[in-house]
């Protein structure tokens, strides 16, 4: 790995978003199953009655099947929606459909509740391309969850949802970096 950080975490990120592209349908499905249960568990152990979780692009862990289940459960979830300054909105996503948001990742749809709605959400669910044994997290370097959870006065419990093998020894870490309270792979849930 090269000794400055960030060229070391676009490595990385290049290597794991190649990984990703290359994962057999099968091998995705079975992970998509192992995701849905593994998040239904995590909310049965925390009692979260209010999340925030993203909506998965075709190559990342697949959070659709989770959000129906729990939008059906009466569980309140938010979506973040990309702003032009660097910092995340947020909608309950009330609208049927999702668009593609300026940095190319679907987002929900609906009423924008503004940055602080965040605020209000006893679990938060994020991406990542990678975590490692401390809970470091890796992003895909825009930086928009680091922002969002750096400038959180109190903030409950953050989830990363990665493939097993994207639960790594170490990641290249740099100041901004924020950690998570846990990661979500398709056969476990790690709290740290």
């Amino acid at each position: 790995m090269p000794d400055d950080p960030s060229v070391a975490k676009r490595v990385l990120r290049a290597e794991l978003r190649e990984r990703r592209r290359n994962m057999p349908g099968h091998e995705r499905e079975l992970a998509t199953e192992g995701f849905t249960a593994r998040l239904e568990e995590l909310i049965g152990s925390t009692g979260a009655e209010s999340i925030s979780c993203y909506l998965s692009m075709p190559t990342e862990p697949n959070t659709r099947p989770f959000v129906e289940w729990a939008e059906a459960r009466g569980i309140r979830v938010l979506f973040p929606v990309t702003r032009e300054d660097g910092l995340l909105d947020w909608t309950v996503g009330e609208a049927p459909g999702e668009r593609i948001g300026p940095t190319g990742v679907p987002e929900a749809e609906g009423e924008l509740l503004g940055p602080m709605a965040i605020n209000d959400v006893d679990l938060i669910l994020v991406p990542a391309a990678a975590v490692d044994a401390t809970g470091l997290r890796l992003g895909w370097g825009r930086g928009y969850f680091d922002k969002t959870l750096g400038s959180m006065g109190k903030c409950p419990p953050v989830y990363a949802v990665v493939f097993d093998t994207e639960l790594v020894e170490t990641v290249p870490r740099e100041v901004h970096d924020q950690p998570v309270d846990g990661v979500v792979t398709p056969t476990r849930i790690v709290a740290f």
